[in-house]
């Protein structure tokens, strides 16, 4: 099944995490206390901690903040306490946008994400207004040239649900949450280690933008996440 272009996205979105290596370990930082104090401190037992720390491992992390942030969020040190708020609006075009914050002042964050919508040509829209256009599922993406029988075999052995061929050449693996974490492991295992492996809101489908109106939607998709309370952004549009 052939699918929409996304290697190039993806890129653009690493090389925007590298650029900014601090805050990527904040939000990381945010997602392990969230994970810890909703699942527990047993990684063994809370597959959420598990998918943080391997994100932290990848950033390069040290154990030690790994460590010092699990206690703080099960009570055996001082720290602050986020709550998860997801949002959800129209950039250019009517593209849909999800945002998912953590934060410690709900007041501060939804005024900060209504101003960047509102400044960048978005509008912020009610509850469950664009969520209704992505799936939730766990999403790996392998890069252009790696043998789509090959992932295909391994991945829908394992439990995927399915299997897409991107239109650059990369290949998609697409899972419910609950078998996301076994899939990846199996690919792994057989030599197929995904560039991208998450826990998502794939959008079912996408808006194309182009010439001004792409260059106005990065500009929000930007403001958005360069937000210090924002974790995630999802959106269907084709820039």
């Amino acid at each position: 099944m052939a699918g929409h272009s996304k290697w190039a996205n993806i890129q653009h979105r690493k090389g925007r995490q590298d650029e900014k290596r601090g805050k990527v370990w904040t939000r990381i930082i945010r997602e392990i206390m969230v994970a810890a104090r909703s699942g527990g401190a047993d990684v063994s037992a809370n597959p959420r901690l598990r998918l943080a720390i391997d994100k932290a491992k990848a950033a390069n992390m040290p154990a030690d903040n790994i460590k010092r942030n699990i206690d703080k969020a099960t009570g055996n040190l001082e720290g602050v306490t986020y709550e998860e708020i997801r949002y959800e609006g129209y950039g250019i075009g009517g593209a849909a946008v999800i945002v998912d914050t953590m934060t410690d002042n709900r007041v501060r964050t939804v005024a900060e994400v209504r101003h960047a919508f509102s400044k960048y040509g978005g509008n912020m829209g009610t509850e469950g207004s664009v969520s209704f256009q992505f799936k939730h599922c766990g999403q790996m993406i392998l890069a252009p040239g790696t043998s789509e029988d090959r992932v295909m075999e391994v991945a829908l052995e394992a439990g995927a649900d399915d299997v897409v061929a991107d239109e650059d050449g990369a290949i998609e693996v697409l899972t419910s949450p609950a078998e996301f974490e076994t899939v990846r492991n199996t690919l792994e295992a057989a030599g197929l280690k995904p560039e991208v492996a998450e826990v998502t809101f794939r959008p079912e489908n996408h808006i194309e933008l182009a010439g001004d109106d792409a260059v106005r939607m990065q500009k929000l998709l930007d403001a958005l996440e360069d937000l210090d309370d924002v974790q995630d952004v999802f959106h269907n549009a084709a820039l």
